[in-house]
């Protein structure tokens, strides 16, 4: 069931903790954003695959790696949810939600989320100064990735299937995107 647009004002922090448990949104400047359908299959294991990749990469680091549905709260009108993300600072994790801006965001394209991944959380990310941001494509299969200069992405580049991406919040971390993008290219194939 769509939530119309409140009437007055912008939707907050507290109006996201009282809606349905089985319902997913998020809050971008205070509109509501409707996160169903499910995402695919093919959605979720590159989600696992950067994951992992992350995490195994991270052992020796403070960073902690998620995935949604994990809240990650920028302000009371600016709460999401992104696939994977990073967070250096741990003072930014508490037991109901991350508090603050991650060092790294990773979304992965759904065709109901496209325009919003590109254009509002790109700017919302930016404005909270998340380091790094990287948008996924699971069909094309390519990556964007956008490195914070100066309070502003400046830093854009596009890597293929399979290329190595190598990442800005960590300096000397790379990505073997050929692994990222093993199970999708093989349905892609069929």
């Amino acid at each position: 069931m769509p939530l119309a647009k409140k009437s007055e004002g912008k939707y907050t922090y507290a109006d996201y903790l009282s809606w349905p448990a089985d319902e997913r949104w998020e809050i971008i400047d205070g509109a509501a954003y409707d996160m169903t359908p499910a995402p695919s299959t093919s959605h979720q294991e590159i989600v696992l695959r950067f994951s992992h990749t992350l995490r195994n990469n991270l052992t020796d680091s403070p960073c902690r790696v998620f995935i949604a549905p994990t809240d990650v709260v920028l302000s009371e009108h600016d709460i999401v949810q992104p696939d994977v993300f990073v967070v250096c600072d741990i003072g930014k994790i508490t037991e109901a939600n991350i508090q603050g801006p991650p060092d790294l965001i990773i979304e992965v394209l759904s065709p109901a989320t496209v325009i919003k991944d590109k254009r509002e959380k790109k700017s919302l990310y930016e404005k909270y100064r998340v380091k790094e941001y990287i948008i996924v494509d699971p069909i094309e299969l390519y990556v964007e990735r956008f490195c914070l200069k100066q309070g502003k992405y400046t830093d854009f580049q596009v890597f293929g299937p399979q290329e190595t991406l190598p990442l800005c919040f960590s300096e000397g971390m790379e990505i073997f995107l050929s692994e990222v993008f093993e199970v999708a290219k093989k349905r892609n194939r069929r």
